[in-house]
């Protein structure tokens, strides 16, 4: 695929400037890293059947959402630093290795490195977001008419990136687990921030020199009078959501707390407008809405890693037998029992004998695929029959074939077990181990048959009831797996690939449009981006009331086709509103203002992981669609406006 792109961009090389082909390939790769991430983080913490972490939705709505708020946030900061400080290469080039640590420490299993890596990331991402966006626009001259297709060309490669990603994190965590993909998003990184050093040169027509400017805010300033203000107002809100129950029951202390601390910096952009002179007032007043619309899509569009993941994951039908065997081999995974609650009743369970009722600590340790000395001794004498055979000793092609069900023994000092209340009341049991423990030994839990061992999986008696609930008599052949579509790949892939097969055609349509003497403004593909994103979420409404909100499993292709139109609507917002950002604002601000791009973008991330724990039925579709459609009345209110804007800057 990379090398395909280089030849696509053989041509329009000719008319851009030499620099984009370099920042193209670094965003791409950076992109990769991070959106492998963004795909499986939300699995990754809430699994319990494949080796995750296994914690309630709601902690890994708040996990996913608080991180990918902050990870958008740091760009205000690192916009700055880099206008003042480090310049745009050498912020991206720290961000970079920043993000690169950030996911090695995550491919350590364990939430204290989760955290700490995720905090990196964040670190990371706000000095390089901005500072690779703000040197795409340097390479082009004000009222440069190829910008708008730069920035497309700019974008294409953050989407083969994110395409790659899904591509990758599917193989690597079917062949081992979660956190060897992590581990793969570093090693992504590592080469973006390789192409870059490579590249130095060429790029520094793209870089600006750090200056400070005697009308700009000091950073003291900024800390004391915004930052500071920040963390305050957040903690308190933080207080405040934890003590109103009326809060704690709905949008949590957490989103209330981070919702309240960004008023600081809302108002911080607002004095910006206040205080420029005649000459800059008028660009920068009309970044606001675009910042409006920036954030509400993004809030829709960041669901992929949260909400949709999930509707993916649970409430569509995945089978994956259709897949060619050399492609299926690395691109599905063995259908778990969780898998068969909501499943066509025709479609063949695992035998009952194929599944063991065991306590739910049992099998807590069992779908983290970490147990206890205590508790391996426990199964073989609570159930007759059940063995637990070092991983060695077992047959190549059975080995092999089963290795995804092997268990790591730690000594039993090593395995804590903690239960908490999911968001329906009911108890979820999580597994720790330390992260320096060290395993033991690797085994299968094997039960004797007439045609030989064959594996097991605990279940508690509830998921036992589950998977046979109107049930048709179909059995899977004992130690035969059905084979699923990873749930990354449907909301991993999905987007960035029609992002890259349909830029081309958006391109067409605006370029035809410019031909017939009907120009379509910036400001006006705006609107229809999010005309077309309001459209987007009535699908999945009716994709969700198919399924009778979780009743059943649906067809994909509802969730195919919402990915192809959301994606039309990002065509014609996301590329606009970083090109609308460079051209609007002053070349003192370029940095600072595209961190405000991305403080938007974190308003309405956080948002995101809130609506990740709702229930994703047909009515809570309906309602969210009301966002989309609320920004789009806004931007046509302000319509003229923001054309009056553009002209004047010559954009």
């Amino acid at each position: 695929m990379t090398s395909a792109t280089a030849a696509s961009l053989s041509v329009p090389s000719q008319r851009h400037p030499k620099g984009l082909a370099p920042l193209f390939f670094t965003e791409m790769w950076e992109r990769l890293g991070f959106y492998m991430i963004v795909g499986i983080l939300v699995l990754y913490v809430t699994d319990t059947e494949r080796g995750g972490l296994g914690v309630t939705l709601r902690l890994a709505t708040e996990i996913y959402g608080t991180y990918m708020a902050f990870v958008y946030f740091t760009p205000f900061l690192g916009g700055m630093i880099a206008d003042r400080y480090l310049g745009y290469r050498r912020a991206v080039l720290i961000g970079g290795l920043f993000l690169a640590a950030g996911y090695f420490l995550i491919g350590v299993r364990s939430m204290t490195t989760l955290y700490a890596g995720l905090v990196l990331v964040c670190i990371g991402n706000g000095l390089f977001k901005p500072n690779i966006s703000a040197m795409v626009g340097n390479l082009y001259a004000p009222g440069d008419p190829k910008r708008d297709t730069g920035f497309n060309i700019f974008y294409m490669g953050i989407n083969i990136g994110a395409s790659l990603s899904a591509l990758l994190s599917a193989p690597l965590r079917n062949e081992w687990d979660f956190n060897v993909a992590f581990i793969g998003a570093g090693v992504g990184l590592l080469i973006g921030v390789g192409n870059l050093l490579y590249n130095w040169k060429a790029l520094e027509a793209a870089d600006r020199p750090p200056q400070v400017d005697p009308r700009d805010v000091g950073m003291s300033t900024i800390v004391l009078t915004i930052l500071l203000p920040a963390g305050v107002f957040g903690i308190g809100g933080f207080f405040v959501g934890r003590y109103v129950p009326q809060i704690d029951s709905t949008i949590g202390p957490i989103t209330f707390g981070f919702l309240v601390g960004m008023a600081p910096v809302m108002f911080y952009f607002l004095s910006l407008v206040f205080r420029a002179d005649a000459e800059e007032k008028p660009g920068l007043a009309a970044l606001i809405p675009v910042y409006i619309a920036g954030g509400a899509f993004f809030m829709i569009l960041h669901l992929s890693g949260g909400l949709m993941t999930i509707f993916a994951e649970h409430r569509s039908s995945r089978e994956a037998e259709w897949m060619p065997e050399a492609v299926r081999a690395y691109y599905s995974q063995n259908a778990m029992p969780s898998y068969f609650r909501n499943a066509d009743a025709q479609l063949p369970r695992p035998p009952e004998e194929m599944l063991v009722v065991a306590p739910a600590e049992l099998e807590a340790m069992f779908g983290a695929r970490r147990v206890s000395e205590d508790a391996v001794h426990q199964i073989q004498s609570r159930f007759p029959g059940v063995t637990a055979v070092d991983q060695e000793s077992v047959p190549g092609e059975a080995s092999e074939r089963w290795d995804f069900l092997a268990l790591r023994v730690y000594a039993s000092d090593q395995v804590s077990i903690r239960t908490a209340r999911d968001e329906h009341g009911a108890a979820r049991v999580t597994v720790d181990v330390p992260e320096t423990a060290t395993a033991l030994r690797s085994v299968l839990l094997l039960r004797e048959g007439p045609a030989g061992p064959r594996p097991v999986i605990l279940v508690t008696q509830d998921t036992y009831d589950l998977v046979y609930k109107n049930a048709s008599s179909a059995r899977l052949e004992k130690g035969r797996f059905i084979n699923l579509l990873n749930a990354e790949l449907i909301t991993g892939f999905l987007n960035p690939f029609f992002v890259v097969l349909l830029t081309p055609v958006v391109v067409a349509f605006f370029s035809w449009r410019i031909r017939s003497g009907k120009p379509v403004s910036t400001a006006r593909k705006i609107l229809y981006g999010m005309l077309i994103t309001f459209a987007s979420l009535l699908i999945m409404s009716g994709g969700a009331y198919a399924g009778g909100d979780g009743a059943s499993k649906v067809s994909l292709w509802w969730l195919v086709v919402y990915y192809v139109v959301v994606t039309v609507g990002e065509l014609c917002l996301s590329p606009m509103g970083l090109s609308l950002v460079t051209k609007l604002s002053p070349k003192r601000l370029v940095g600072l203002m595209m961190g405000g791009w991305f403080v938007a973008t974190s308003v309405g991330n956080k948002l995101s992981g809130f609506i990740s724990q709702l229930e994703p039925t047909g009515r809570m579709f309906i309602i969210l669609a009301l966002a989309p459609l609320a920004v789009a009345f806004l931007i046509l209110m302000v319509l003229p406006m923001l054309d009056r804007a553009i002209r004047k800057y010559g954009a």
